[in-house]
């Protein structure tokens, strides 16, 4: 699986640094990937965040979001992931200083 990031070029929303994909290399998921994540700079400038794919509801006029990708039964499995994204982002903006 590798990590593919779109920087946030357009500034808007703010606070919004990229957006990342999973690609699947190989196993029964592979030729496909999995959209909607974001980095996210935090609201209190002290590093950052990652958002995962959600699908938006409403209930008795209350905005709500679904996750569309939960852990099966460790709550920390979720952290692999973000951690993953948050390398990529990093790795990407190192790429970018050298290019530079």
């Amino acid at each position: 699986m590798t990590v593919k990031i779109t920087p946030n070029d357009k500034g808007t929303p703010p606070g919004k640094l990229a957006e990342a994909e999973l690609h699947f290399e190989d196993g029964h998921l592979q030729g496909l990937k999995l959209v909607g994540f974001a980095v996210w700079e935090r609201r209190n400038g002290n590093g950052r965040n990652v958002t995962f794919p959600a699908r938006q509801y409403s209930v008795n006029g209350e905005r709500r979001s679904f996750a569309l990708l939960r852990p099966v039964a460790d709550a920390t499995s979720q952290d692999r992931v973000r951690d993953l994204i948050l390398q990529a982002y990093q790795e990407h903006e190192e790429h970018l200083a050298i290019a530079e």
